[in-house]
């Protein structure tokens, strides 16, 4: 709902359209703010402080990076600013109507503004999603006119700045670190505002389910009798998420199972032992798999493995269930081979070779040059390879949903069919669901959980990495 009014009517410009003008303008300030600059090295044999592209850039710059901002901000204010009026001219005995929704009543002027029709809408819909057409015309070319009024002041702004001893580097350097810096808080805010949103609707789940009885109930069953509300009380669901960790982590243990030994076996080998044609090889081949879509690994494991494991099983007197965590976790393990390798390849590849060196001077072969010197240096790294894996496995979704199921048993069998927290998130939250009742909010609960673990264990990896980096710095 941001921008489809740039999309509408014909003599406004469309928001990508203004977007590349914008970039256009910005290339000709910076070929003017070079010439400039030439011309006062030639022409008056003047010494500037910078190089001439540095005055380029500067222009450039301070030309193109206000307009874009000024586009974000329309682009996504003006929206806001319409969904707020555009309450005004609904009628008054529909906001007073008990089922009323302000959602459903922008999103049925919103398909009159987009052109999307389902039956005859009623006359005041029509009316209020011919004023949004308005004021989206307007909008649309006010939008126009400030930001190509905005490129080219501050391009000439800028470009009258420009002088032998005008410090353009410094200018530039300046304006790189303050994009930085933005994209860097930018980063946080929105984990900060992913964090409590996941924690405020988690508060309000508590407020319904007693905390103890989640985080430490054996039966996940979110099912309702009826339509069952927030606050309404009653119904007999019951939400302990200790299936869903159990099945979670046991799969992951599976996968970790698999993905460790022969990710980090495989690194070893094309970094200390294989030649540089067997590595240009198999390294591609290797981070191949990495490309795969993970749905792909769903029909894999839920077609071949899951139907072998069983056949096999059955022939050794094992009962297999046909969607088991095993079958899931040996093909998720497949899956996060490349993370484990990769990564570990590259830590191997950049432990120094004065340590090699030294471990052979002092009489080693290179199988303990490489178990006694190289893996303990590069450990750390390993470790944080391993951590990525972890954090994949746990948020793997379509292979679980595919090969283990959907069924929250308190099992410590890997033969037997579980679930994870991901896929019952997703299965929480498909369709159109009711977010004032308990069944929707845990799905938040979930994930506040699972944000507290994976937390949990990045921090204890990390007091593992620093403790053995400090022998080997």
């Amino acid at each position: 709902m941001l921008v489809p009014f740039l999309e509408k009517g014909n003599n406004a410009v469309p928001l990508l359209t203004l977007a590349i003008i914008v970039l256009m303008i910005g290339a000709a300030w910076f070929y003017l703010g070079r010439r400039a600059a030439l011309l006062l090295r030639y022409r008056e044999a003047t010494k500037l402080h910078s190089l001439p592209h540095y005055y380029g850039l500067f222009v450039a710059l301070s030309a193109i990076l206000p307009a874009y901002a000024l586009l974000v901000a329309m682009a996504i204010g003006d929206d806001l600013v319409f969904s707020n009026l555009i309450i005004d001219y609904v009628p008054l005995e529909v906001q007073q109507a008990q089922d009323f929704n302000k959602i459903i009543v922008l999103a049925q002027i919103q398909n009159v503004v987009d052109g999307i029709n389902f039956g005859t809408p009623p006359e005041w819909v029509t009316a209020a999603g011919a004023t949004w057409v308005k004021w989206a015309d307007f909008s649309r070319m006010l939008t126009t006119i400030l930001v190509l009024a905005l490129v080219l002041g501050s391009g000439l702004v800028a470009y009258l700045k420009i002088n032998p001893s005008f410090r353009s580097r410094n200018a530039v350097e300046r304006i790189i670190i303050g994009l930085l810096a933005t994209s860097s808080v930018i980063a946080i805010l929105t984990t900060i505002g992913i964090v409590f949103s996941v924690v405020f609707e988690s508060m309000r789940f508590f407020a319904l389910v007693p905390i103890q009885d989640f985080l430490f109930g054996t039966v996940w069953n979110p099912q309702f009798e009826g339509a069952e509300r927030a606050g309404s009380g009653g119904g007999t669901a019951l939400y302990g998420s200790v299936p869903l960790f159990l099945g979670t982590f046991l799969i992951s243990f599976v996968a970790l199972c698999v993905a460790v030994p022969v990710g980090l076996f495989s690194a070893i080998y094309l970094s200390e032992y294989a030649g540089a044609r067997e590595r240009a090889i198999f390294k591609p081949l290797m981070e191949i798999l990495a490309g795969v879509p993970t749905v792909v690994y769903g029909f894999f494991a839920a077609l071949t493995v899951a139907p072998l494991l069983r056949t096999g099983g059955s022939l050794i007197g094992l009962d297999v269930a046909s969607e088991s965590a095993l079958a899931a976790g040996l093909v998720m393990g497949i899956m996060i081979i490349p993370f484990v390798s990769s990564l570990s390849d590259d830590v191997i590849n950049a432990v120094p070779q004065a340590l090699r060196d030294a471990a052979y001077g002092l009489g080693s072969t290179k199988n303990e040059a490489v178990r006694n010197v190289v893996l303990p240096a590069a450990l750390p790294g390993v470790v944080a390879a391993v951590l990525l894996a972890v954090s994949r496995a746990i948020g793997e979704t379509m292979i679980v949903v595919m090969a283990a199921g959907l069924a929250a048993n308190l099992s410590f069998n890997p033969l037997d069919a579980v679930t994870t927290v991901t896929s019952q998130i997703v299965t929480i939250l498909v369709g159109d669901q009711e977010f004032e009742s308990a069944k929707t909010l845990s799905a938040f609960a979930l994930a506040l959980t699972l944000i507290v673990i994976t937390l949990a264990l990045n921090f204890f990896a990390l007091q593992i990495v620093k403790k053995y980096r400090e022998q080997y710095e």
